[in-house]
C-alpha cells in the first residue's frame, strides 16, 4: 500500500474514534441520563486534565525507550476498551472516572500520530511541510464521517456512539502495528537534568512579559473551544422540546449541521498562509477572537427555521476561522519567538495551556454558570407551555412532557416533576461577551510587530 495512503488512514481513524462521541456526548448526558450541567462540565474537563500530563509522559517514553507506533497501538486499544465500559456507568461520578481514564489513553495519541507521520515521511525522504497537511486534513474528514454515522444510525443520544468509537479505536490500534517502525530518537542525553528531560525549561518563557501574556490568552481562549464542543449539539437537539420545531431537520440531524464546522475548518486552513502574510500573527489571532464572538452570537439568535437557520449555519462557518486562525498563528508565534533548543517543549506548553488548563477552566466554569444562572425550573404547565411557545393542551407538547421530561400535569396544573430548561439564548450571549472582552484586552495588551519574513515560508 502507498505510504501516504497508509498515513492517511492513520489520520482518518485517529479523529474518527473521537468524533464518534465528542459532539454528541451531551445528548447522552442531558437527554438520556438527565444528569446536571456542573457535573457535565467536569466530565468534559477530563480532556484538559489528561492533556496536562499524559502527552509529556508518553513523549518521554517514545523518545527514550519504546517505539512510538507500539505505544500508540497499546493506548488506542485501551482507549477502545474503556469506551465500551463508559456507557455502563450508573452515576456522574463513575462516568467521570471512566472518562478520565479514557482520555488519559486517547489524548497523548494525537501527538503520537503526528510524530509517527513525521518520522515515516522523513525516513522516506519526503517533504513534511508539503506532504503532511494533505494527510492531516483527512483527520478532520474522519471526525466529520464519524459524526454523520453517529447521527444517521440514531445513536447521538445512546450508548451506541461510544461503541462506534470503541470498535474503530481497537481496529486503529491493530492497524498501527503494521506501520513502519518509529524507534526512540534518544536525542536527550540520559544524564541531562530531569528538568530538561521533562521539557520544563520551556516554563522559563513565563519570565518574558509578551510570551507570558500570550500563554495566558491561549488558556482563556482554549476555554471557548470547549464550550462549543460541549454544548453545540445539545443546543440544537433541545429544540425538540418546542412542538413547532420537534420534527425539523436541525433537530433530527443536529450532528450533521454541526459537522459544517469541521468542513469550514478544512477550508480555512487553506486561507491561513494568505492571511498571515497579509495581516501578521497578531491580527490573525484577533480575527480568531472576533470569529468566536460571531460563533456564539449567531447561535444566540439561531432557530431551526427562516433567518434563524441561516444564523446557525453562519455560526458553523465562522467556526473554521475561530478555531484554525488562533491555533495555527499561535503555534507560529511560538515557533518564531522561542529558542530552538526549547521549541518543541514550548509548543507542548502552548497545547497544555489551550487543551489542558484552558479546557479544564472552560468546562468547569461553564458547567457551573449554566446550572446556577441559565437553567429555568418550571413547576406549572402554564409557565412551561408559554416558554415552549405552545398551549397547555397541545398534544405534541403533552407527549414531549411525558417522553422527554418524564412528567405529567396534575389536576391543579402543576407538574409531577420539576422540568429544567437551559436558557440557550443568554448562555450563548454570555459566551459571546466573554470572547469579546478577550479580543479587546488582547488587542490592547498584546504588542507584536508583524514580520513578513517570519511567515514567508508558510505552506498549507
Amino acid at each position: 500500500m502507498n505510504l501516504k495512503l497508509r498515513l492517511t488512514i492513520l489520520s482518518f481513524l485517529q479523529f474518527f474514534v473521537w468524533g464518534a462521541w465528542l459532539i454528541t456526548m451531551a445528548n447522552f448526558w442531558f437527554g438520556t441520563k438527565q444528569w446536571d450541567g456542573t457535573q457535565f462540565g467536569a466530565v468534559f474537563g477530563t480532556m484538559g486534565i489528561a492533556s496536562i500530563f499524559m502527552p509529556t509522559i508518553t513523549g518521554i517514553i517514545a523518545d527514550r525507550w519504546v517505539n512510538a507506533e507500539k505505544i500508540f497501538s497499546v493506548l488506542q486499544i485501551l482507549y477502545g476498551i474503556t469506551l465500551f465500559i463508559l456507557p455502563h456507568s450508573t452515576d456522574p461520578n463513575s462516568f467521570f472516572s471512566v472518562m478520565l481514564v479514557a482520555m488519559c489513553f486517547y489524548m497523548p495519541t494525537i501527538a503520537l500520530a503526528n510524530s509517527i507521520s513525521y518520522t515515516v515521511l522523513k525516513n522516506s525522504n519526503l517533504d513534511v511541510v508539503k506532504d503532511f497537511p494533505p494527510i492531516r486534513v483527512w483527520g478532520t474528514v474522519g471526525f466529520i464521517v464519524a459524526m454523520w454515522i453517529t447521527n444517521l444510525t440514531g445513536n447521538k443520544a445512546t450508548e451506541g456512539q461510544f461503541y462506534i468509537g470503541g470498535v474503530a479505536a481497537i481496529i486503529l490500534g491493530i492497524y498501527a502495528l503494521t506501520l513502519p517502525k518509529c524507534p526512540p530518537q534518544k536525542l536527550i542525553d540520559k544524564d541531562a537534568p530531569l528538568s530538561e528531560q521533562l521539557g520544563l525549561n520551556a516554563f522559563k518563557l513565563f519570565k518574558n512579559y509578551k510570551t507570558a501574556l500570550f500563554f495566558l490568552f491561549s488558556m482563556l481562549l482554549g476555554a471557548a473551544l470547549q464550550l462549543t464542543n460541549a454544548y453545540g449539539d445539545v443546543f440544537l437537539s433541545e429544540f425538540s422540546h418546542f412542538p413547532k420545531y420537534a420534527d425539523s431537520f436541525v433537530v433530527q440531524r443536529s450532528t450533521i449541521i454541526m459537522s459544517i464546522s469541521q468542513v469550514s475548518e478544512t477550508l480555512f486552513i487553506l486561507a491561513i498562509p494568505f492571511f498571515l502574510k497579509r495581516f501578521g500573527i497578531k491580527r490573525v489571532m484577533l480575527f480568531s477572537m472576533f470569529a468566536w464572538v460571531l460563533r456564539f452570537g449567531f447561535f444566540a439568535y439561531g432557530i431551526p427555521e427562516g433567518y434563524g437557520l441561516g444564523l446557525i449555519v453562519l455560526s458553523c462557518i465562522v467556526y473554521g476561522m475561530a478555531f484554525d486562525f488562533f491555533n495555527i498563528s499561535g503555534s507560529l508565534f511560538v515557533e518564531t519567538t522561542t529558542d530552538k533548543k526549547i521549541r518543541s517543549s514550548a509548543q507542548g506548553l502552548f497545547m497544555m495551556m489551550t487543551n489542558g488548563f484552558g479546557a479544564v477552566f472552560g468546562s468547569y466554569i461553564a458547567g457551573w454558570a449554566i446550572d446556577k444562572f441559565f437553567t429555568h425550573r418550571f413547576t406549572t404547565v402554564t409557565e412551561l407551555s408559554t416558554y415552549l411557545q405552545t398551549t397547555p393542551d397541545n398534544q405534541s407538547f403533552l407527549d414531549i412532557l411525558k417522553n422527554s421530561f418524564h412528567s405529567v400535569v396534575n389536576a391543579d396544573g402543576t407538574l409531577s416533576t420539576v422540568v429544567m430548561m437551559k436558557d440557550w439564548h443568554n448562555i450563548w450571549l454570555s459566551f459571546a461577551a466573554y470572547a469579546l472582552v478577550l479580543a479587546i484586552l488582547f488587542w490592547v495588551l498584546f504588542k507584536h510587530k508583524h514580520d513578513p519574513k517570519a511567515v514567508e515560508n508558510i505552506s498549507h
